[in-house]
């Protein structure tokens, strides 16, 4: 069996705490891999090289750190085939997803190319007798980033991308589920020109995040995964004096108008709600229609198009519009909460739960499933289920269903679907979420704008990925600066002042 460890110090290293954690093919539901899980001391081991290599690498131009990220997007296209076969063999999204994935990293670290303009600061000639002000951003040191297995590319290179190009080092602890690809994208940096030492991998579960956490040579920290340690992260984090960001869990709502384009309603709820098997903190899980007339059109239209959709391994290709969940426990969760659903009176429009797959029966796949009329007290809409699973919950007003969404705890992502420019616009300025879709279902900014929810969905004062990235792993120092030309003054022992 392949055994995986780590990548410190510019070289992979195997597991010294003699703790290893299995890998599986979630196809077939057999393991291909042990992954090592770091302890404090090789946590250490990785802050301590990153920390060594940090100042040189914090002196460097920004224009020559950007260029390293230019040969790495080169690369990262060179291997794209080879990247998403791996990624979706560990995480089971079908293939074109995976590239999905890295390309979504891939514009990150485009945007982050531009380093040398988004570090610069600001200039203020005379801003009062004989003094310059000016502001300069400069890198935190060595900072983290702690990703989940559900976009084993994208959001590693959403952490470490910015983080590198602002000038920190950085220590990258993947998800132990799919770990095989982080591996592969520091492998790519290092062939890209990095230096060793600037992106250390270490694997490992909590005992690894709890020695980041509290690790004071480590500045900032960035997290991804689910709510309640989003929670935990960020006030251990804080309570060590570091900056962090923390984005946890989603239950995105997408309310349908009467006058919507049904067809393109269901379309963009069958791609939004399903692909990846649900397993997207930006999956549409809840679809609200307005009135009884939209409701019954939608469920209609949906019900056929859920129960033809094709379910498979990724090695079927585009034969496959999803694949299974990542582990045997994530389907029994899944398939548990489905339960729920129909104890608690919703009504099991298409039932997956009986899926089977004809040389696949032990991997973790569950058919795609819809209910109707799911109602807030349910533990399907209170729960983020994170798999094949639509609720339809039912408003009888368009005020009714934008109260519904503000109620909810989270704010990741909503969407509208509507012809009525005057309701989208309304929506859009009113609904208390971080990222809205207006006719789009799964609202995710592009790289040169902020990615980040509200509410119980994010803690912390910066987003992910645009300016915000840049923001959060740099610090700003400024310095007021006057060159003595002859005048003598005296002592003056009032408060500064530019007048």
């Amino acid at each position: 069996m392949e055994q995986i460890g780590h990548l410190i110090g510019g070289r992979r290293i195997g597991g010294t705490s003699g703790r290893v954690s299995e890998v599986f093919d979630p196809s077939t539901g057999k393991a291909i891999a042990e992954v090592a899980l770091a302890s404090s001391s090789e946590i250490a081991a990785a802050v301590a090289d990153a920390r060594a290599a940090q100042p040189a690498w914090g002196a460097t131009n920004p224009q020559r750190r950007a260029r390293i990220l230019m040969r790495f997007v080169d690369l990262l296209q060179r291997d794209m085939e080879k990247l998403a076969t791996a990624l979706s063999r560990e995480h089971g999204k079908t293939i074109i997803d995976a590239k999905g994935d890295i390309t979504r990293g891939l514009e990150v670290a485009e945007f982050a190319i531009g380093a040398p303009h988004h570090l610069k600061g600001e200039f203020t000639d005379g801003a009062g007798p004989g003094i310059d002000l000016y502001s300069m951003r400069q890198p935190l040191g060595v900072v983290a980033g702690i990703t989940p297995f559900n976009f084993p590319a994208m959001i590693p290179m959403w952490k470490f991308c910015p983080a590198i190009a602002a000038g920190n080092a950085f220590i990258l602890k993947p998800s132990e589920r799919a770990p095989t690809v982080p591996l592969m994208l520091a492998e790519l940096m290092l062939e890209a020109g990095l230096p060793k030492g600037i992106l250390n991998v270490v694997n490992g579960d909590k005992e690894a995040v709890d020695a980041i956490l509290d690790h004071r040579d480590i500045a900032a920290i960035g997290f991804v995964g689910s709510t309640p340690i989003a929670e935990y992260i960020y006030a251990r984090g804080c309570a060590a004096g570091k900056r962090v960001q923390a984005f946890g869990g989603a239950k995105n709502h997408m309310v349908i108008m009467p006058d919507a384009d049904m067809d393109q309603t269901v379309d963009a709820l069958i791609g939004a709600g399903y692909g990846a098997a649900g397993e997207r903190c930006m999956a549409i899980s809840v679809a609200v229609p307005v009135g009884q007339a939209t409701a019954d059109r939608l469920v209609k239209a949906l019900a056929p198009k859920v129960e033809s959709l094709r379910v498979g391994p990724y090695t079927a290709g585009s034969d496959v519009d999803y694949g299974p969940l990542v582990t045997r426990a994530a389907k029994e969760r899944v398939l548990s909460l489905i339960e729920s659903g129909i104890r608690q009176g919703a009504d099991l429009v298409v039932d997956g739960r009986g899926f089977k797959l004809q040389g696949y029966e032990d991997g973790f796949f569950i058919g795609p499933n819809l209910f109707d009329h799911v109602t807030p007290a349910m533990d399907i809409y209170k729960q983020e289920i994170f798999g094949p699973v639509l609720s339809v919950v039912r408003a009888k007003t368009y005020d009714d269903a934008v109260d519904l969404i503000e109620k909810n705890e989270y704010g990741n992502g909503t969407a509208i679907f509507t012809r009525d420019g005057d309701a989208a616009r309304d929506f859009a300025s009113r609904i208390n979420v971080g990222m809205v879709g207006v006719n789009l279902p799964i609202p995710v900014p592009l790289a040169y704008y902020t990615f980040g929810g509200w509410k119980r969905s994010s803690f912390g004062d910066l987003n992910q990925h645009g300016p915000d990235a840049f923001r959060f792993y740099t610090k700003t120092k400024t310095v007021t600066a006057r060159w003595p030309s002859g005048i003598r003054s005296g002592a003056d022992f009032a408060i500064p002042t530019m007048r």
